[in-house]
């Protein structure tokens, strides 16, 4: 299914960059370069302006509807870490039973939590 949303993502793609260049704007876009005025008379005047922005219309809410499609198919599903946090956690050494070198907190105060040093 992914594989198909894909190849169909990539088609929608091209006949929506297709699509847009061939509508003529004030450049005359991709529409000039089939003999002048002859490309409009592919469609007729009027109605090719029409088919191409319905047709551009529906192929970019297809590409918007195939891109929320991919991306709600790859979110991750149950529990998932990073392989760098994988690796962290496996090369993590617990610290809770070595011993704390003698003079590091002052014994005598409330404190213990502060280091004794210069």
């Amino acid at each position: 299914m992914y594989t198909f949303l894909i190849i169909l993502h990539v088609l929608v793609s091209i006949l929506l960059t297709l699509a847009i260049l061939m509508q003529s704007s004030k450049g005359g876009g991709l529409s000039g370069t089939f003999g002048g005025m002859g490309g409009s008379s592919l469609f007729g005047g009027r109605e090719a302006a029409t088919f191409l922005s319905k047709l551009t219309t529906g192929l970019a809410v297809a590409f918007f509807a195939i891109s929320i499609l991919i991306g709600i198919m790859t979110i991750p599903r149950g529990e998932s870490t990073s392989i760098i946090k994988q690796e962290a956690d496996r090369r993590v050494v617990p610290s809770a039973n070595l011993p704390v070198p003698a003079g590091t907190f002052d014994e005598g105060s409330d404190n213990e939590k502060l280091p004794v040093g210069n």
